[in-house]
């Protein structure tokens, strides 16, 4: 989604507002991430985990989690007076894997965070992206406890695309998550520009 910001004045530049879409396993922190970097009071649609859920959601690991997004997080970030990011946060579990074409459709690309407790979760979100050919970066949130691990070797371990970003964050902190962002938003346009050139080359 590339679209004229409202707040953009009659006779400036126009503003951006791109779409950004935050994915990866159940509870490897995505809600945290949209709400720790959002400007605006982020839309949650966080339900309390159930009974009837817990043969479902793997739960290992991520033990003291109490709720789930059942639809999508929402959240705004402005980089610069010209450029805004609207943060969609997928839900992880693979029931809801329906709504992610929807949210999907318009997006720049996509962060997809991992936890190295749980690497594994990930892989949808990485075969997702990479089908649809959608910019990605994969974040890995450090958790305390979790072992410490290169971006280099969480490359090999997921099988990335050459010259994919592997970045190290904490997800619950504002300058982490926009460093995040950031590095996405640089990767995409060299991925997209890259594209167009070779569609008329």
């Amino acid at each position: 989604m590339v679209s004229e910001h409202p707040d953009a004045a009659d006779g400036e530049s126009a503003a951006l507002a791109l779409k950004i879409l935050v994915a990866g396993g159940f509870g490897v922190g995505k809600t945290t991430l949209v709400g720790a970097v959002s400007e605006i009071r982020p839309l949650r649609t966080e339900e309390l985990l159930s009974e009837a859920g817990r043969s479902v959601d793997d739960t290992d690991g991520v033990d003291r989690k109490t709720t789930t997004t059942v639809a999508m997080d929402f959240g705004r970030i402005t980089l610069r007076s010209d450029l805004s990011l609207y943060l969609f946060g997928t839900p992880g579990q693979d029931r809801f894997w329906f709504l992610w074409d929807e949210l999907a459709r318009g997006a720049l690309g996509a962060v997809v965070l991992a936890d190295t407790r749980r690497l594994e979760d990930c892989f949808p979100a990485v075969d997702y992206f990479e089908h649809r050919r959608i910019p990605f970066v994969v974040a890995v949130n450090c958790f305390a406890g979790a072992g410490r691990y290169g971006a280099p070797d969480v490359s090999r371990a997921l099988d990335l695309d050459r010259g994919t970003p592997v970045v190290l964050c904490d997800a619950r902190d504002r300058d982490s998550g926009k460093e995040v962002l950031i590095q996405l938003v640089e990767y995409a346009g060299r991925m997209h520009t890259a594209r167009l050139l070779e569609s008329v080359g």
